[in-house]
């Protein structure tokens, strides 16, 4: 497996766990909980818009993504 495909392997695990933390905030009723869900939630959105940009790089870089 290259970085590239590691990368995007965790980013759409991120993903998953932000689309989580999102839901579990919509769940809850406890306004502390709530509150702390959506913040965790925002972020892994940051981390998800940085690896998004590091995929964009690494696809450039390596050789397999590169269009002949």
């Amino acid at each position: 497996m290259t970085v590239g495909q590691k990368v995007q392997t965790t980013l759409a695990s991120l993903e998953s766990v932000a689309a989580d933390l999102k839901s579990f905030a919509l769940e809850t009723q406890n306004q502390q909980a709530k509150q702390m869900f959506n913040q965790f939630a925002q972020q892994a959105e940051n981390i998800v818009q940085g690896l998004r940009s590091r995929v964009e790089q690494l696809q450039e870089e390596e050789p397999q993504y590169k269009q002949q």
